[in-house]
């Protein structure tokens, strides 16, 4: 379990194919030498676990399957990331209860600089729409953020400075590929609700 509250962005020191599938990355940060092993850490929001680690990094692999519904596999040697440890019962929920289970990715569609801040627009996949609710939270690359605006498959962050000075945020482009994992609440709800059958949303 984790808050979306950013720790520290690391970098891919290594990254390598796994036989059959799969990659592994070697992550430097500063809190490498204090992990330990079956450590759960959220790498741009994605939950892994340290399988390795030295005084300056700690590795984890991803398998197909984070592969397939993650950014993972776009990541190369250089590339900064979002990292947060797990929630400890010592740690205030800051921002809002995340899973680091990515639903999907979605599209940086625009990026706009304001006169404190900026905004994100982000396209996501049309099967996801009743995840996604005007002001409530979203955890993008790992970071719980609210949503300012909705409009089709597609919704709008605003990022204050301090967010884009110390998350990734600040290297992306448009047409960049970003984590998204909707609000675990709001989930349970949206399913039970599916259960009843398609007529209650009508």
């Amino acid at each position: 379990m984790f808050t979306g509250i950013i720790q520290e962005t690391g970098k891919i020191i290594k990254a390598e194919s796994l036989n059959g599938g799969g990659m592994q990355f070697t992550i430097a940060c500063s809190f490498a030498s204090s992990c330990h092993v079956d450590e759960s850490i959220a790498i741009n929001g994605a939950c892994h676990t340290v399988t390795a680690f030295d005084e300056k990094t700690f590795t984890v692999q991803s398998i197909e399957e984070t592969l397939r519904k993650t950014s993972m596999g776009a990541l190369r040697e250089g590339v900064s990331v979002n990292l947060e440890r797990s929630l400890t019962l010592q740690t205030g929920i800051e921002g809002h209860l995340v899973q680091g289970h990515v639903d999907t990715t979605g599209t940086i569609t625009f990026m706009e600089k304001e006169e404190t801040g900026w905004l994100i627009g982000i396209e996501y996949p049309e099967e996801f729409a009743t995840m996604i609710v005007g002001r409530g939270s979203i955890t993008v690359e790992g970071i719980s953020l609210t949503i300012a605006r909705e409009e089709g498959n597609e919704f709008v962050i605003a990022i204050i400075p301090y967010t884009w000075d110390h998350t990734n945020l600040q290297h992306k482009k448009v047409g960049d590929a970003v984590n998204l994992e909707f609000d675990v609440i709001g989930k349970y709800v949206v399913k039970y609700l599916s259960s009843l059958g398609k007529d209650f949303f009508n």
